[in-house]
């Protein structure tokens, strides 16, 4: 299985592969959101650090029933040869309506399919309230159109 753009990276294709893992994040369908990763993909996310595509599934599927109305933004910060490091913000409520903005970066490793085969993620969440949101676009894809970290001055 082949999951294009392919290593070795170029600014274009890595911001490709960026936009396509927001892209599936956005989604929250985490069975589809796992073929991206290879079938042992090392997973650290906070404080879990887990491997495989079957525990993958299992922890994105607890993720988005918390993290509820889920909304991603995703930026290359960097890449060299089949690495790419992004930053990120995401929006979330929980289920009493709490409002929260989760800042973090990731460190991505690809084999030569294009499959990440290995994730590291630190991430923090601040409180906001609904009127410090940023993110408003229906659930699931982020517009062309709608601005960016950078552009939102985060």
């Amino acid at each position: 299985m082949s999951r294009p753009p392919l290593p070795p990276f170029t600014k274009e294709t890595a911001e490709q592969k960026v936009r396509l893992a927001e892209d599936g994040w956005n989604s929250r369908q985490p069975e589809n959101v796992s073929l991206a990763y290879t079938p042992d993909s090392r997973w650290r996310n906070r404080a879990e650090i887990f491997q495989g595509r079957d525990q993958i599934v299992s922890f994105l599927t607890r993720k988005w029933q918390k993290e509820l109305n889920y909304r991603l933004i995703k930026e290359l910060w960097a890449f060299h040869d089949n690495r790419i490091a992004v930053r990120f913000a995401y929006e979330y409520s929980d289920d009493s309506g709490n409002w929260f903005r989760a800042y973090g970066n990731e460190n991505w490793e690809f084999d030569q399919h294009g499959l990440m085969r290995h994730r590291v993620a630190s991430i923090n969440d601040k409180p906001i309230t609904n009127e410090e949101r940023l993110f408003h676009w229906p659930l699931g894809r982020r517009p062309d159109d709608h601005a960016g970290l950078s552009d939102l001055g985060l």
